[in-house]
């Protein structure tokens, strides 16, 4: 899905405009194949008025490429977002613009020099590109990129008629590109509760642990209860992204281990409340790109810039998920424990009622600081 936002800051992500059409098993199990079929390297036909063959640039391989080119109508292109785009090209380009695409000769440049075109970590190789206009179906690639956690770097062309007949495209997936744009609003409304056991915490000995999972089997969200929460007219509520490095390791990078414990104990305090604790590390990119943004961030990037760089928005988490979390557990009216206004526009853009924001403020220590002033500076934080 796409959110407009003030240039260089986030905006609410998934904050909730429309949600599309329900999808039913058969499409909901197609886009999982598909996000599996990219993370494997193998092409994915995405299906529309003028269908794309697309595979993405960092896993796909010799054998991907040439069905690209042989079932490919035209050139293919490779398909990035504006910010890696104008890395390559070295010129400025519109943010706004959903995918550029640059020309790619036949035959195909080889896998290597596609990972390193779309891997700004890697040693560059910059040979000349001519930009073109990117095919209608563009931004549902680039989706399908990011929901199978890869670089959105994608190797696309038009498809040719009746490539489902021809002996290369027997057994290739098609997809409608409309479901990979609508998917994670989709996945949100099938969340369910799975688990719920007690799990006494140092700073909450009655806190109980309730697992969430989606229709996709896949990645589970946990919401860690505090007390009772539904006692309280306004349970207060943390939504806390998790954090490898900094909640397991104790990473001194950022801020979110503090956050975490802090926040468990000042809802011990307060008599209850509940930590959403959502599987969307590195602010929705993946703990593998996070990764690629701390080395980007090592060379001298921000953290917005560095998740740019790497061809995604500043913050892609999904508050739908949160949203349809606080409605199992019956919590529609909260009192939100954040420094992020987004956080609380993209909550209330869901049907939450948040009555009140309550600062979150952890002190710098010595090694997070210029993150910290990242957060205020450019991603609107209020952390005075």
């Amino acid at each position: 899905m796409t959110h407009s936002h003030v240039p260089g800051r986030p905006g609410p992500a998934s904050s909730a405009a429309e949600a599309p059409a329900q999808l039913d098993p058969a499409r909901t199990r197609a886009v999982h194949r598909a996000i599996g079929e990219a993370r494997r390297g193998v092409p994915v036909i995405l299906a529309g008025p003028q269908p794309l063959i697309a595979a993405p640039a960092e896993t796909v391989g010799a054998e991907g490429l040439h069905l690209i080119d042989r079932l490919g109508r035209a050139g293919a292109t490779l398909l990035l977002a504006p910010a890696r785009a104008a890395a390559i090209l070295r010129q400025s380009l519109d943010d706004a613009a959903p995918a550029v695409a640059l020309e790619l000769a036949r035959p195909l440049i080889d896998p290597a020099t596609l990972r390193r075109l779309a891997d700004p970590t890697l040693d560059q190789i910059m040979p000349g590109f001519r930009r073109m206009e990117p095919p209608p179906l563009a931004d549902a690639a680039l989706a399908l990129g990011k929901l199978a956690r890869l670089l959105p770097a994608m190797i696309a062309a038009p498809v040719r008629p009746g490539w489902a007949s021809l002996p290369l495209g027997s057994g290739l997936l098609a997809v409608p590109a409309a479901d990979l744009l609508g998917y994670n609003a989709n996945v949100a409304a099938t969340l369910h509760r799975v688990a719920e056991v007690a799990v006494p915490l140092d700073d909450a000995p009655d806190a109980r642990l309730v697992a969430f999972r989606a229709l996709d089997q896949g990645i589970e969200h946990m919401a860690i209860l505090v007390g009772d929460p539904r006692s309280q007219a306004a349970p207060l509520v943390r939504i806390h992204s998790e954090c490898f490095t900094g909640d397991l390791l104790g990473s001194l990078r950022c801020d979110c281990g503090p956050q975490l414990k802090g926040a468990i104990r000042l809802m011990a305090e307060a008599g209850g409340g509940v930590v959403l604790y959502l599987a969307q590390e590195g602010r929705g990119i993946g703990l593998i790109n996070k990764l690629r943004a701390y080395t980007l961030q090592d060379r001298g990037l921000d953290t917005l810039d560095a998740n740019r760089a790497l061809g995604w928005q500043a913050d892609e988490r999904d508050f739908h998920i949160a949203a349809a979390m606080l409605a199992a557990l019956g919590l529609d009216h909260i009192r939100l424990l954040t420094n992020n206004p987004d956080k609380v526009a993209g909550l209330a853009a869901c049907g939450v009622d948040v009555a009140e924001r309550v600062p979150h403020v952890i002190a710098p220590n010595g090694v997070n600081d210029a993150y910290l002033r990242t957060k205020a500076r450019r991603f609107g934080h209020l952390l005075d």
